[in-house]
């Protein structure tokens, strides 16, 4: 009924040497992977806003990517209710055909990226094609959806 008390230690038989610390060699890599996958996510979720903010639905083609420049595009966007855009700014036909020449004066690039509805008319693009032509930018991208071209089957 009384608790009887060993000397020697706590507990601990007389017989058992204490292990020494020496330096642990092994990587632990959770918390690595753990931020990691936390970055992946967050640039997964961030990527599709990096894109031009008008929502349209661009014609699918198999060309290929134009690589990447040093100056931001111009970018003008043709909806398919025919609203134009001057990069995410909505703005009036006339209006544009006024700004136009201002800003080719500015830009050192000639290039402008052109985004029209696959829905739209084509002849509003060339309106637009036209008027981008005559105020000086005489290098019009058509930016379009790319495609995985599907192998053509030998018969």
């Amino acid at each position: 009924m009384g608790a009887q008390l060993q000397a020697g230690g706590g507990g601990r038989g007389k017989g058992r040497r204490r292990r020494s610390s020496a330096p642990m060699s092994e990587i632990n890599v959770t918390p690595f992977v753990d931020v990691m996958l936390v970055l992946l996510i967050i640039f997964m979720v961030a990527a599709p806003l990096l894109t031009v903010g008008v929502p349209l639905d661009l014609p699918e083609t198999e060309a290929r990517a134009l690589p990447a420049e040093e100056e931001a595009p111009l970018t003008i966007n043709l909806a398919s209710d025919g609203q134009i855009y001057l990069q995410k700014t909505p703005i009036p036909f006339g209006e544009l055909a006024l700004r136009l020449p201002a800003i080719a004066e500015e830009r050192a690039d000639g290039r402008v990226y052109l985004r029209a509805d696959a829905a739209l008319d084509y002849g509003r693009v060339a309106e637009v094609m036209g008027l981008l032509n005559k105020t000086g930018f005489n290098s019009i991208a058509l930016v379009t959806d790319g495609i995985i071209p599907t192998p053509v089957e030998e018969q």
